[in-house]
This record gives structure tokens, sequence and C-alpha cells, in this order.
């Protein structure tokens, strides 16, 4: 029994063919990368097939966007960082990486999507980020704090199922 997923009817399907090109079925059109970035950047659930065998392949296709930034500017990603979770990978604690990484870019965007309705400017956060802790609106440095300490516990957390303590 197969079972459609909860968000399969606003899906962005696009089909990607052996020659590699991307074929958006919504607007019956061939995009490029940069345009799958731009859906993405949109919020627009975005599902990517092969063309051939049907196989989801939008994994790979956000690696690449990814991969791409990454080589294109200024990295998001150390070396460091980079080579850490390589080393996750095969490791009995992969599954809690890829859902402690998950739940912490989840909780940073909770937060600037918060502080951009509460400011109505979308560009708040970088603005924020540049002041002085003293001069934060009332209860942002408290926010932000109160963030860094989840972030902090959930770390020490991980880091307990390993064994390792501070």
């Amino acid at each position: 029994m197969t079972t459609t997923p909860p968000n399969a009817a606003t899906e962005r399907v696009i089909k990607k063919y052996p020659n590699r090109r991307l074929y958006d079925t919504s607007t019956s059109a061939y995009i490029t990368l940069g345009e799958v970035k731009q859906l993405v950047l949109q919020r627009e659930n975005v599902l990517v097939k092969d063309a051939k065998t049907g196989e989801d392949l939008t994994r790979s296709i956000l690696l690449q966007i990814i991969l791409e930034e990454e080589a294109a500017g200024i990295p998001m990603f150390s070396e460091a960082a980079l080579a850490n979770i390589i080393r996750f990978y095969g490791h009995a604690m992969q599954g809690h990486m890829g859902s402690y990484i998950e739940k912490n870019l989840q909780m940073f965007t909770d937060f600037q999507t918060k502080l951009a309705e509460q400011t109505g400017n979308t560009d708040a956060w970088a603005k924020m980020m540049q002041m002085p802790q003293a001069m934060l609106p009332a209860g942002y440095a408290e926010q932000i704090q109160k963030m860094q300490e989840q972030m902090r516990q959930q770390t020490e957390q991980m880091m307990g199922m390993f064994g390792l303590k501070r």
C-alpha cells in the first residue's frame, strides 16, 4: 500500500533528463539549477525526479545547489565542519546528528521569521547582529541568549550520548 505524502498536492515536480536538463512540469519549461534554488528560497516544495526511472533526485539536486554555493563565494561551512560531518557517516550516531542539525536550523529559522514578523524587516537579523547587545530592542537579547542556551543544552545532550562531558 502506498500513501501520498501530505504535501504532494503542493509539490513542484521537476523532471531531470539524462542530458542533465531540468524540466518544470508546472510551467512546462526547462529551468536551470539557479531557478530551482530560487524556488527553494521562495519556500516552494520541490520534488526532482529522474524523467526515465522516476527515482527521487531531490536530495542530490539540493546538495548540488549547496556545493555550488559553497564554491562560489563565502562558504558557510569550514573545512573542519565538513570533515566532522563526514566523520559521522557510518557512525552509530549518524541519524541523531542529522536530526540535531535539523532541529537547530529550524530553531534558528523560526527565530529569524519571528524577528522579521515583529520588525516588519526581513533584513533585521543582519542589522541586529551588527548592533552592540545593549542597543538591541527590548527582549531580543534575551531571545538570542535563550536560543544559544537551547543549542548549548542540545549539544551537551548529544555529547553525553557519546559519553563525552565538559
